[in-house]
């Protein structure tokens, strides 16, 4: 699926903890930036362009600025022109050093964002490439209700009516925390992990059938709700089919697993029907994948055991003669 991009101008206006100072190019902060990965241009200021990351955004650090500092005046308007003949989504020099006036003037010219920042070089890179990551990721939506249970962020699945919603509410009812109603945004972080989150108009709140919208952090408290969580579990509740019934799991002795964006992530079947204690189930299961993730199989500890248990009853059954 295609990756979103995110404006320049959304990284100026979104987050004040990088310190971004803008120096000129307002006319280009509608640029977009589509590459997670960041360029510190030092080989490229020296003339040499080849593979020249130019679709990054640029991070001048100390030496970058020291060294065009060296040049003479004549070398570094060479090497200012040659450097933005490339297209460039921004420019950001750290450690509050001053760009260079070339560098401004060719800047402006282009309508290219000039930034400065107090923060050191590496500081700055780790703080701008989680922001990045975030944003980048490549993502999809699945309707559902993302909850945390027992720190096991569960998403709940199923068709509409089967009783994703109530059964969350009762959840939170109960100490755990809410994350996303209905549509769920789900990110990949990296080739294992996948992060659910809500938008931000839907966020903290639910539908209930017959109650209509609720804000659940008033309701129950800000301890109630969560901005994002890990994806550890999925359960598709399921209405009870007796016709199948028989095709439920029974043991729980090997896992099924969904994907999601190339992930996969624990899956369980839950059939709903009166009687049954869903809110319980759910959060057993939460407990349950608890337990597989320190690496304790219930249902496999049990089938070793009762293995043993007839082993053992069949040599004492029929004992061997000598």
């Amino acid at each position: 699926m295609p990756v979103p991009g995110i404006t320049v101008d959304t990284i100026l206006r979104d987050h004040e903890d990088l310190q971004l100072v803008l120096i000129t190019g307002e006319a280009g902060l509608t640029n977009r930036i589509n590459n997670a990965e960041i360029n510190r241009p030092g080989l490229s200021l020296t003339g040499f362009f080849d593979f020249f990351a130019n679709d990054r955004i640029q991070i001048l650090g100390k030496g970058e600025w020291a060294y065009l500092n060296s040049l003479s005046e004549d070398k570094l308007h060479e090497i200012t022109e040659k450097f933005f003949e490339f297209h460039l989504n921004c420019i950001i020099y750290t450690h509050g050093n001053e760009p260079q006036i070339p560098f401004v003037e060719r800047a402006k010219a282009k309508g290219i964002p000039l930034f400065k920042t107090e923060i050191s070089t590496h500081r700055f890179i780790t703080l701008i490439s989680q922001i990045l990551d975030r944003a980048l990721a490549p993502r999809t939506m699945r309707h559902g209700v993302l909850i945390e249970v027992f720190g096991i962020g569960t998403l709940l699945t199923g068709r509409s009516g089967v009783g994703k919603s109530e059964t969350a509410l009762e959840l939170i009812e109960r100490g755990h925390r809410l994350v996303a109603d209905d549509m769920v945004e789900i990110r990949r972080l990296s080739e294992s992990y996948l992060i659910g989150s809500c938008s931000d108009l839907l966020r903290h709140h639910m539908e209930i059938r017959g109650l209509g919208i609720l804000n659940i952090k008033d309701l129950f408290g800000v301890g109630s709700v969560r901005d994002h969580k890990l994806i550890e579990l999925i359960i598709n509740l399921k209405e009870w089919e007796e016709q199948t019934s028989g095709e439920y799991e029974r043991t729980g002795i090997e896992q099924s697993m969904e994907e999601i964006l190339g992930v996969s992530v624990p899956y369980i079947e839950i059939p709903v029907k009166p009687g049954r204690n869903i809110p319980i189930i759910v959060e057993t299961a939460a407990m349950n994948q608890r337990l597989r993730k320190m690496g304790k199989n219930s249902a496999k500890e049990f089938s070793n055991k009762l293995n043993t248990y007839i082993q053992q009853s069949s040599i004492e059954t029929n004992p061997i003669k000598d």
